[in-house]
């Protein structure tokens, strides 16, 4: 069965070339995290694949979106002019944030020690880091998205666009610090990281022993405030978030290809045409909105998982290695 080729030779070529090169300098990742993941990844099996650690942690990610997918669809379960019971929208279940938290741990933890066992078991390449950084750009949305269930969508929650705001701060962030490798080599990696991750595990933790309402402050209003220079379009309602994030994800992607493989970046990629009709369709015929904007988002969806898969598929045969198992030192 013929590879669809994404990657061009020179890209391929710039693979194998390619030195992973990093800088943090946080303390809480040096003297807590780093120390803690050293201790776990002794207790991983040394046959398992560092993508198995890596995909398995963002499918807690995703198994937390699912799941408040389930009891807070509209993102009504906790917001504050709603008593808690009535209507259409009961309360998100306290052992539901609980799971999150743990959820959301296991993913912080098992994204921490794939790179050890990679070191470990002597298979470290430039697949892992290109599936570990793919698979954190999905996380972008799947983490704010979860979070953003809390508090709530109306006046004095977050509304949904606020929410927008914030969602694309997290996305411009996420794509910055690529841009900023891209250019320099290096990936400065923030001290905001591991302290975001400890207080979204908190925030689960304490929604689900205390509940919702003990967040409900004007603190909130803060976590969006640095998102509002960001340039963006707006077409009106929540369905806009996903379609834009999941076009964001092809692009991040893309500019991890081109950072890694020390080739230059496209400008523009196909997905932009689609989304920008979407937006003009959801902007012009408020009706249509909800439909078109889904149907963009199973687009971009589908694309990039399509991508993906792909893209992995070719690097594997490039290298003549296997994304999810050791390949047997005896072959």
């Amino acid at each position: 069965m013929s590879v669809k080729r994404y990657l061009t030779p020179e890209q391929l070529v710039g693979f194998e070339n390619y030195k992973y090169s990093a800088q943090d300098t946080s303390p809480l990742s040096n003297y807590v995290m780093h120390p803690f993941w050293n201790t776990v990844v002794k207790i991983c099996p040394r046959w398992i694949a560092p993508n198995v650690l890596t995909f398995v942690g963002f499918l807690f990610t995703v198994a937390n979106f699912v799941l408040l997918s389930f009891y807070d669809y509209s993102y009504y379960a906790s917001s504050v002019d709603i008593p808690p019971g009535t209507g259409p929208y009961p309360p998100v279940p306290n052992w539901v944030w609980i799971v999150c938290a743990l959820n959301h741990f296991l993913a912080h933890t098992l994204d921490g020690i794939d790179g050890k066992q990679a070191r470990r078991t002597g298979t470290s390449g430039p697949l892992g880091e290109l599936f570990d950084h793919g698979l954190d750009s999905w996380t972008t949305f799947f983490i704010p998205a979860c979070i953003w269930s809390i508090f709530g969508r109306t006046d004095y929650s977050i509304s949904p666009l606020r929410f927008y705001f914030i969602l694309w701060n997290v996305l411009s962030c996420f794509y910055t610090s690529h841009w900023e490798k891209y250019l320099t080599k290096i990936l400065f990696l923030p001290w905001g990281y591991d302290i975001s991750q400890a207080l979204i595990f908190a925030i689960y933790l304490v929604t689900g022993i205390w509940g919702q309402q003990i967040w409900k402050f004007e603190i909130v209003q803060g976590i969006s405030s640095g998102a509002m220079f960001e340039f963006m379009m707006y077409a009106g309602s929540l369905g806009t978030s996903l379609p834009m994030s999941f076009w964001n994800v092809y692009n991040h992607c893309r500019l991890i290809v081109s950072q890694m493989s020390s080739t230059r970046c496209e400008l523009l990629n196909w997905l932009l045409l689609p989304l920008a009709l979407a937006v003009g369709i959801a902007i012009t015929f408020p009706t249509l909105e909800l439909a078109t904007l889904l149907i963009m988002g199973s687009i971009a969806t589908v694309a990039h998982i399509h991508y993906g898969v792909y893209v992995v598929r070719q690097m594997c045969d490039h290298f003549h290695i296997k994304c999810f198992s050791i390949k047997d030192r005896t072959e």
